[in-house]
C-alpha cells in the first residue's frame, strides 16, 4: 500500500475508498434532480469535489482541481448530473423500466425520410418556465439530444456508459 507522506494517515486507495463510500454517493444521490439547478448550489457540490480531490490526491488545498479530476478518472459536478441522466434515459429507452418513467420519452418520427431519421432522438416537450424544464420529461430529451450518434446508438449499457464517459470528458 502506497502512502500518502509523513503528513497523511491514509493511503490512497484507503482515501478513494472513503470517497466513494460517503462523498460520491452523497454527490449521485438523485442527482438526475439537480440538472438545471442553481450556479451556486452547483459551484457547492464542485468545491465539495474538488476538495475531496486534493485529501484522495494529497495535494494542496489550493491546487487546481481540473488536473487531480482527470487523474482520478472523475467527472466534474455538472458533467455527472448529465452521466446519470442520460444513463437512466438508455435504461429506460432498452428496457422501459421503470414503467412509470417510459411515457415520458417519445421518440421523435421525422416527417419526411431524411439522413437524421435514422437516430434515436426523442421530442422535448415545449415549456414554459425555467423550473419546469428540470422535469425528467423536458431534461432527459434535451440531455439524450445534444449526445453525438456514437453514443446514442451503442449496443449495449456498458459500451454506452464508456462512451458516454469519454464524450463528457472531452467536453469538459
Amino acid at each position: 500500500m502506497k502512502s500518502k507522506g509523513n503528513y497523511s494517515l491514509l493511503t490512497t486507495e484507503l482515501a478513494t475508498t472513503i470517497e466513494c463510500s460517503i462523498v460520491a454517493t452523497r454527490l449521485d444521490y438523485c442527482n438526475s434532480l439537480l440538472y438545471g439547478a442553481p450556479e451556486a448550489t452547483m459551484d457547492k457540490l464542485q468545491r465539495a469535489q474538488n476538495n475531496v480531490a486534493c485529501v484522495v490526491t494529497c495535494s494542496a488545498r489550493r491546487s487546481s482541481a481540473k488536473p487531480l479530476l482527470e487523474s482520478l478518472h472523475w467527472l466534474p459536478v455538472r458533467q455527472r448530473f448529465i452521466y446519470k441522466l442520460a444513463t437512466l434515459t438508455y435504461k429506460v429507452q432498452s428496457t422501459a423500466m421503470p414503467a412509470y418513467l417510459h411515457p415520458l420519452l417519445i421518440p421523435r418520427a421525422p416527417a419526411r425520410s431524411l439522413r437524421s431519421g435514422s437516430a434515436k432522438r426523442l421530442i422535448v416537450p415545449r415549456t414554459r418556465t425555467v423550473i419546469s424544464s428540470r422535469a425528467f420529461s423536458i431534461a432527459a430529451p434535451t440531455v439524450w439530444n445534444a449526445l453525438p450518434d456514437n453514443v446514442v446508438n451503442a449496443a449495449s449499457l456498458t459500451i454506452f456508459k464508456k462512451h458516454l464517459k469519454t464524450h463528457l470528458f472531452d467536453c469538459c
